[in-house]
């Protein structure tokens, strides 16, 4: 066993100084918003049902859930990119990426891919 003072669950992504990452703080914010949406979820099933909870969530609560997602999807987008970059940087064929992201085809792949950037890219300069 390791004389690591972090506990497995504790770990981040950290760059080549040790520093946490920016993937790390993206994979933060994405846990945040799932908690927040996780306890939304909770609260409003214990509404009439009885289950200790003397309120549900508010239309604020509400309204605030359905603006954490398009901010998770570029979370997610700009985690999946990088991911892909580093498994074409450790010589990972489309084929392969095709297969662990569940499609049938390199070309499949390779699409997303370019459709991620794009997406991205267009968030970057403000178009979207």
């Amino acid at each position: 066993m390791s004389d690591d003072t972090e506990t497995t669950t504790g770990r981040r992504p950290a760059t080549p100084g040790g520093r946490p990452s920016a993937d790390g703080a993206l994979a933060e914010g994405l846990l945040r918003d799932v908690a927040f949406l996780e306890g939304l979820l909770a609260g409003t099933a214990g509404v009439g049902g009885g289950a200790g909870r003397s309120r549900g969530a508010s239309d604020e609560d509400v309204a605030a859930a359905l603006g954490v997602f398009e901010g998770m999807r570029t979370a997610l987008d700009r985690l999946e990119a990088h991911v892909v970059i580093e498994a074409r940087r450790r010589g990972m064929e489309w084929r392969e990426i095709a297969g662990h992201q569940g499609m049938k085809s390199s070309q499949a792949a390779s699409q997303r891919y370019q459709r991620l950037v794009t997406r991205l890219e267009e968030i970057r300069q403000g178009i979207r």
